[in-house]
């Protein structure tokens, strides 16, 4: 018998590390759906034999991803569950408190503003919000972006330590996507430092010609960067001059969201 899975099917064979990964994942799925469930439902449930099913609930129970209820015999969801959640929770609660502080800034800048979060060698964003002008601008949502490219990516590479800033360019290759892409790590670091003066960061068709952006740091209720605001548009309207005009409204924008997730500072 192959894989049980969600919609009933079935996938790889008898045995496998991906079969056992399938069934965790389902006894979860059970778990979540009644609240609580037996070994001998789970067994019913996923098509297994009882001790397949107890085997398989005492490894998730070892991780706190399930335990016993009062009633023994009895499974549901445990804590682990919150633990391992933490850090997704924490990206939506910044597009959930940045939403109406997006929604404001892309009508007082007139052009995109976004959200983004450090992943791995990249920058994601999360939350877009389209200034009036943007008419067909870029979609950026889910858009995995080149960190020494792009305004948010430079806030948060100059908010990593040296040896995890150092990690991510080396992964990120440091590709010369226009003339204007930094792609020397010592003209970088020179601006990254100065972005950290200044308190937010600029790009000039570093990533594609004919477009700026900038970003200001958003940070947690221990003061860690953990995302960056950013505003772009096309460089004939978002010009090198308007940039430093607008960046206080976008800097007391990030520090607003900062606020509203605990910062103090």
């Amino acid at each position: 018998m192959g894989n049980y899975t969600a919609d009933g099917g079935t996938t790889g064979p008898p045995g496998t590390g991906v079969q056992s990964v399938d069934r965790a994942v389902s006894v979860m799925e059970i778990l979540a759906q009644r609240g609580e469930a037996g070994v001998s439902e789970v067994a019913a449930e996923i098509e297994v034999h009882k001790s397949t099913a107890f085997r398989l609930l005492g490894a998730l129970e070892a991780r706190g991803l399930v335990e016993q209820a009062a009633e023994r015999g009895k499974y549901r969801l445990g804590f682990g569950i919150v633990r391992l959640a933490g850090s997704v929770m924490g990206r939506l609660d910044i597009t959930q408190q940045g939403r109406p502080v997006c929604e404001r800034l892309a009508e007082e800048i007139g052009e995109t503003v976004n959200i983004a979060v450090l992943r791995e060698h990249y920058a994601v964003n999360l939350y877009q919000v389209r200034g009036p002008g943007a008419v067909g601008t870029h979609r950026w949502v889910g858009q995995l972006t080149p960190l020494h490219a792009t305004s948010s990516g430079k806030i948060l590479l100059a908010h990593l330590s040296a040896k995890e800033r150092a990690a991510a360019l080396k992964a990120s290759g440091m590709e010369k996507l226009t003339p204007r892409t930094l792609t020397a790590k010592t003209k970088l670091e020179k601006n990254l430092t100065e972005t950290r003066k200044r308190g937010y960061a600029v790009t000039l068709e570093e990533l594609e010609i004919g477009l700026h952006a900038m970003a200001a740091p958003i940070r947690s209720g221990d003061g860690e960067v953990i995302a960056a605001l950013s505003a772009s548009g096309p460089a004939y309207r978002f010009t090198e001059e308007r940039i430093p005009e607008l960046a206080p409204v976008l800097v007391n924008g990030a520090e607003e969201i900062s606020h509203r997730m605990g910062y103090a500072g």
